[in-house]
């Protein structure tokens, strides 16, 4: 992928959200279920910084399978500032390359893979994060956003 898919996920308000119309630099994150422990730290730390995207003129916005009465209750529950998208039928996370074969516990399941894409003024993506780990990583994020 070298360029932003032109995909469509769901707003947290339940209408139809085209990544393509969004304000770049985009930042877009994915991370596996609402209110789990390092997807809430995830989520928390990318709108602690919310300010200073914005400040930068980024636009962020995380994405799950999870539904849209979900989020809505997930960015309540932690006041959660950062904007949150559905991806019902999974075609974001299909065109993202994000969905696949996961394991925990020795249990093998599909699911979303923690990963963070930035994407230039021109939708030409500058960098990726694979397999993420919370700690520090929207701050990175944040770094690698303002150098562009």
């Amino acid at each position: 992928m070298d360029t932003l898919p032109d995909v469509i996920a769901t707003g947290v308000d339940g209408a139809p959200l085209r990544l393509h119309d969004l304000p770049r630099p985009l930042v877009v994150y994915f991370y596996p279920k609402d209110d789990t422990p390092g997807c809430t730290r995830e989520a928390q730390d990318f709108s602690s910084l919310g300010e200073d995207f914005a400040a930068a003129g980024v636009t962020v916005i995380g994405v799950s399978r999870d539904t849209v009465a979900k989020h809505a209750k997930f960015r309540d529950k932690h006041a959660l500032t950062v904007a949150l998208a559905s991806d019902l039928d999974g075609s974001v996370t299909e065109a993202f390359g994000v969905w696949g074969e996961k394991q925990l516990y020795g249990r093998t399941y599909m699911g979303i893979e923690r990963a963070t894409f930035l994407f230039d003024r021109d939708a030409r993506l500058v960098q990726a994060w694979r397999k993420v780990k919370v700690p520090g990583h929207a701050a990175a994020v944040l770094d690698a956003a303002k150098a562009l």
